[in-house]
């Protein structure tokens, strides 16, 4: 039996596709109607959250492996948002003999930058903890997803602009969730490893701003051009929207250390499948996003 968590996100959802057919699968879901029609009686439905002590009792009994990922809480410290969430989910790991989890986290365990990079801080300390459970654990570290930039679509059709807090000439990882998902399947299926570990998920080339911007140009047929955005700029918007004050500053640190190089130098060792260029993404993805009426997009 394989457990997935936050099964209805951008990555559960197609983690769940790929492994429906695999076998057993149990998801924990606060809202079941939003599983997708064709699996929903295909799988064991938890319902509750996977934060709470009662529901991961339940969804870990007879569990082989567990996905996990922890959802955004901007109403909770970095601390609370990932260790405190994850504390049940660990404490059950151990008491109910759960042999596998993969988890998604990110880069940057190792280098000077790790323990003041707010957000990215908090989920390495979550690695510990799943890690001290017992359990064999490997942590999908994974960079900024090309995801991302679907919140931008708006401001990419009407003004050609997307906006980040990186040096326009600072090259960087980035990800399709997909990707993600392909990793964790692998993992989840082929359960003969063990210990505890790391797992870069990358694409397939480092890219800076103008480098998203040139591609972007390309693919979509438009000029779209990088606005830098300051971290005091982006503090302000962040507490504007109403996010916890330690959880704004959590990203403001995230985003600092992203821009001093916290996701660099990643070997690009060879991945189970191959992963996705930004260009393709461009063309699958986010091209239709920012064609569509905006009423459209606001729909998805």
């Amino acid at each position: 039996m394989i457990v997935i968590t936050a099964p209805t996100g951008n990555i559960g959802r197609r983690l769940l596709s790929l492994l429906v057919a695999h076998g057993e699968v149990r998801v924990v879901v606060r809202d079941p109607a939003r599983l997708p029609e064709a699996v929903r009686g295909r799988v064991e439905v938890i319902i509750g959250s996977h934060g709470d002590a009662a529901t991961v009792e339940r969804a870990f009994t007879g569990a082989d492996a567990v996905f996990w990922l922890v959802p955004p809480d901007a109403s909770a410290t970095p601390d609370e948002a990932f260790s405190g969430f994850t504390r049940p989910a660990a404490r059950a790991f151990a008491a109910l003999g759960v042999g596998h989890v993969v988890g998604v986290s990110a880069l940057g365990r190792g280098t000077p930058l790790a323990d003041r990079a707010g957000l990215v801080t908090a989920s390495l300390a979550m690695d510990d903890l799943i890690a001290g459970s017992g359990v064999a654990y490997r942590a999908l570290a994974c960079p900024s997803f090309y995801e991302n930039l679907l919140e931008e679509a708006g401001s990419i059709r009407e003004d050609g602009v997307f906006t980040d807090t990186v040096a326009a000439d600072r090259p960087a990882p980035l990800v399709a969730v997909a990707d993600i998902a392909a990793a964790a399947a692998g993992l989840l299926l082929d359960r003969s490893w063990t210990g505890v570990g790391s797992v870069p998920v990358l694409g397939p080339q480092d890219l800076s701003p103008d480098d998203l911007a040139r591609i972007m140009t390309e693919e979509l047929g438009r000029p779209v051009r990088y606005r830098r955005q300051s971290l005091d700029e982006l503090r302000s918007t962040l507490l504007g929207h109403g996010l916890d004050e330690a959880f704004a500053e959590g990203v403001v640190d995230m985003k600092r250390a992203k821009d001093q190089g916290l996701d660099a130098g990643v070997d690009r060792a060879p991945q189970a499948a191959p992963a996705t260029g930004f260009a393709q993404w461009c063309a699958r993805t986010l091209k239709p996003a920012v064609l569509a009426a905006p009423e459209a997009v606001d729909a998805r």
